[in-house]
């Protein structure tokens, strides 16, 4: 029994000795590299840059051409289609008064010299569309009854109908960009305006003349855009350079201060459009490198590595 407890006394001492041997030092700590970003740079530009404002305009004809019949008869032959393109003095209606046709072929018969025919043919007095046939062939009509309106090519217009509070804007942009449904655009001048102001909506209706190259359905929906404000010289960034704080009351870019380390720098923004904003403050060197791709939640010092 002796000898049991001296073995294992001597098992629990080995153990306590090998244990002390391999209790090793606490580990080091060891700091995690800092991520690099992959942006994308650019740099400052001086442009010229305006600021505008889009309202709808309807495009309409101001001018329709009624075609009437100048004799009291039966339509022998109608060409005039709703729809068809028209040139000045296209022939459109041949009218035969009641008389020729009746007694017309006899008297040609008794004498082939006399020619008469009773036929008178109408034709239209301006290019332009036929947007209305009253009549067909075979129908009675009565001299002066309208036989189809054309509307004048030449007349097209859209109706602008501004909030009275931007008038004093329009007089500074008598020419006018209008952009069509399709992506064309076409340039407009303001030509007049009524002199009234609807009461519910507070607009004033402008007209705006413009030069087609094309021909424009009545009623097409278009936008035209108003310049508020143009600088000349401005200094400019793409707007994915400039970034913002939710209340957007702070707005800041990231700038490369050598190739691998990117600071934030508060700036004062100026006026806008689609693809440019202006920067204020401060004045950027042409040399100085802005991001435009990889800036949004970095830090205020980023590493980053510029990718072409």
């Amino acid at each position: 029994m002796k000898n049991y407890l001296k073995l294992m006394c001597g098992v629990f001492a080995m153990l306590f000795v090998f244990s002390g041997c391999n209790h090793s030092a606490p580990a080091e700590n060891v700091s995690e590299p800092s991520p690099v970003t992959p942006v994308q740079v650019t740099t400052v530009r001086d442009s010229s840059l305006s600021e505008f404002i889009a309202f709808s305009a309807v495009s309409a004809y101001l001018e329709k051409s009624y075609v009437k019949a100048n004799i009291n008869g039966y339509i022998q032959n109608a060409q005039a289609i709703v729809g068809k393109q028209v040139g000045s003095h296209q022939l459109l209606f041949s009218l035969i008064t009641k008389e020729a046709k009746s007694i017309g072929n006899s008297v040609n018969k008794l004498d082939a010299g006399f020619k008469f025919s009773g036929i008178s043919d109408i034709r239209a007095d301006q290019a332009g569309t036929i947007i209305q046939v009253n009549h067909q062939k075979g129908d009675y009509v009565q001299d002066g009854e309208a036989l189809a309106v054309i509307s004048n090519r030449n007349s097209l217009v859209f109706l602008l109908d501004l909030p009275y509070e931007y008038n004093q804007l329009i007089n500074q942009n008598r020419s006018l960009e209008v952009l069509l449904p399709d992506g064309s655009k076409m340039t407009g001048t303001v030509s007049g305006t009524m002199p009234s102001v609807d009461s519910l909506a507070q607009t004033q209706r402008y007209v705006l003349k413009v030069a087609a190259s094309k021909d424009i359905p009545e009623g097409l929906i278009a936008k035209v855009k108003l310049t508020k404000v143009n600088h000349e010289q401005a200094q400019v960034l793409p707007k994915s350079a400039v970034l913002a704080n939710e209340t957007e009351d702070e707005f800041w870019v990231m700038k490369l201060i050598n190739d691998s380390t990117a600071v934030k720098i508060n700036v004062k923004k100026g006026i806008e459009n689609e693809h440019t904003i202006e920067v204020l403050e401060p004045k950027f060197s042409k040399t100085d490198r802005i991001i435009t791709a990889g800036n949004y939640g970095i830090a205020d010092t980023a590493k980053v590595k510029i990718q072409k």
